[in-house]
C-alpha cells in the first residue's frame, strides 16, 4: 500500500527577499511560486505521502492548462473556446515537475527510493470543455472534447519523456455529474493513453453510483475515488468491485471539503473496509481531492495522518 495525493495544497505566492531574487525580479525573471513548490513537496514528504505532486500552485486546475492552448481564450478567470483547439503553445507542468523531483532528491540526500517519486497531473479534456463556454467553431461539446484530447496528449507525453513520473494521473470530475457523454469521454481517455508505457490513473470525484459501472470500463490503470466526505461510494465500490479487474484503487479516506483534521478512527474504519474488498496491494491510500482550500497545518495532518495508517498496513 503507497499514498499520494490528488494534487493541490495550499500555497501562496513569495516576494523577493534576497539580493539575487530582487535582481531577477527586476529583470522580470522572479517565480514567485517557486518556494510554493518546494514548501509543498517537503510539506508532502514530512507527512509521508510517496508520490508527490508539485502542489498545482499556479492556479485553478482549468485555466493552468488553456491559457497555454490555442483556440482556448481566458477572460476574467473564465475559459472561452473560440475557434479549433490545437496543440499547446509550450510545455505546461514540466519545469515546475522537474522542480518538484529535484526538491524530492535532495530531501533524501540524492537518490529518490524505490516506490516514491512524482506523479504528473493532467486536467482532463471533459471537465476542461464542460467549464468552459462554446463561442465560436464547434457545434457540440463532444467535438471539442476530442480536440483537446489530442492537444493534451502532447503535454503528456512530454511529461513522460522529461520527468519519468510513477504515473500520470486525469482529473475528470465532470465524469460523475451525468452531463459528459461516457462513450467520448472512453474515446478522449484513449486518445491520452496510446503509447503509454506507464501507468495512468484517473480521478473522478463527486457520487459514482450512477457512473461506476461506465468508468470501470475506462482504459485506466487507477480509478481514484472519494471516499471520506461520501457516505455511497464506499457500497458502490463492494458492490461492483468484481468490475474492477486488474485496476488499481485511489482511494480518498481524509475528506478535503471540510477544513477541520479527521478523526483517524474514521479513517482507519474506511481503509480496513476497502482493505476487505479489493486487498491492501490494491489501494493507493489520498484524500478525497486537493487540499488547496484548507489551511497548511489541517492539510498537512490530514496528510500525516491518512499516512500514519497507510504504515499501519504496510
Amino acid at each position: 500500500m503507497r499514498s499520494t495525493v490528488v494534487g493541490s495544497f495550499p500555497a501562496e505566492e513569495s516576494s523577493p527577499s534576497n539580493f539575487k531574487d530582487k535582481l531577477l525580479n527586476a529583470f522580470g525573471s522572479y517565480d514567485p511560486f517557486k518556494e510554493a513548490i518546494k514548501s509543498s513537496v517537503i510539506a508532502q514528504l514530512d507527512a509521508g505521502v510517496d508520490i508527490v505532486s508539485d502542489g498545482q500552485v499556479r492556479g485553478d486546475m482549468v485555466s493552468i492548462f488553456t491559457r497555454y492552448i490555442p483556440g482556448m481564450k481566458l477572460e476574467d478567470g473564465n475559459t472561452f473556446i473560440v475557434s479549433k483547439i490545437r496543440r499547446p503553445t509550450q510545455e505546461i507542468s514540466i519545469s515546475d515537475l522537474l522542480y518538484a523531483k529535484k526538491v524530492m532528491k535532495e530531501y533524501f540526500g540524492g537518490n529518490i527510493p524505490e516506490g516514491k517519486g512524482v506523479k504528473g497531473i493532467i486536467t482532463g479534456p471533459n471537465t476542461i470543455v464542460h467549464s468552459s463556454r462554446i463561442t465560436s467553431f464547434y457545434k457540440n461539446k463532444e467535438d471539442a472534447i476530442i480536440d483537446l484530447a489530442h492537444s493534451l496528449k502532447f503535454e503528456v507525453d512530454a511529461i513522460i519523456k522529461k520527468v519519468s513520473p510513477v504515473y500520470i494521473q486525469i482529473d475528470e470530475p465532470f465524469l460523475s455529474t451525468g452531463m459528459v457523454d461516457m462513450k467520448v469521454a472512453k474515446e478522449a481517455i484513449d486518445i491520452l493513453h496510446e503509447g503509454m508505457e506507464i501507468p495512468l490513473g484517473m480521478h473522478v470525484c463527486g457520487t459514482l453510483d450512477n457512473a461506476f459501472k461506465d468508468l470501470a470500463n475506462f482504459n485506466v490503470d487507477i480509478l481514484d475515488m472519494e471516499f471520506a466526505g461520501n457516505d455511497v461510494n464506499l457500497g458502490v465500490l463492494e458492490k461492483n468491485s468484481a468490475l474492477i479487474g486488474n485496476k488499481k484503487i485511489g482511494f480518498g479516506c481524509v475528506d478535503s471539503s471540510v477544513n477541520e483534521v479527521d478523526d483517524i478512527e474514521d479513517i482507519d474504519y474506511l481503509v480496513s473496509k476497502a482493505v476487505d474488498i479489493v486487498g491492501k496491494d490494491n489501494l493507493l491510500l489520498d484524500p478525497d481531492c486537493g487540499l488547496r482550500r484548507a489551511p497548511k497545518d489541517v492539510a498537512f495532518k490530514k496528510l500525516e495522518l491518512m499516512n500514519q495508517i497507510k504504515d499501519k498496513y504496510s
